[in-house]
């Protein structure tokens, strides 16, 4: 039997609103970017925001590692996506995102979730 590990599509709508559930979401697609799985993290709704320089460090957690360096590991070696809709109700441009980043809608979303074998999770 081989390993086979299937693309994992997190999609994240919470922010420093929901700060346990934003480290959740950052937590999960770090973890699962160091096991090596194909990870596309997608920041909606307050979690648009964590796609700007420096606001990550914002969300602050108690026995939580710094959402700011989960957020490094999955730029590294995943797809961090920030949610058209969400940038433009924030006035947040493409020259305004983290290095990486990209913005897309709903259709790259569908097809994200759609593939083979792909594992959505929504936090």
């Amino acid at each position: 039997m081989t390993d086979v590990v299937r693309p994992l599509v997190i999609k994240t709508t919470s922010g420093t609103d929901r700060p346990e559930a934003a480290n959740q979401a950052l937590t999960v697609a770090a973890a699962a970017v160091a096991a090596g799985a194909e990870v596309s993290l997608w920041l909606t709704g307050e979690a648009a925001w964590f796609a700007l320089p420096g606001r990550a460090d914002e969300l602050a957690l108690e026995h939580a590692a710094p959402a700011s360096e989960l957020l490094e590991a999955v730029l590294a070696a995943g797809t961090v996506t920030l949610c058209t809709q969400c940038a433009a109700r924030r006035g947040i441009t493409a020259d305004d995102v983290l290095p990486g980043v990209r913005i897309a809608g709903a259709a790259l979303f569908a097809e994200e979730v759609l593939r083979p074998g792909a594992q959505a999770l929504v936090y």
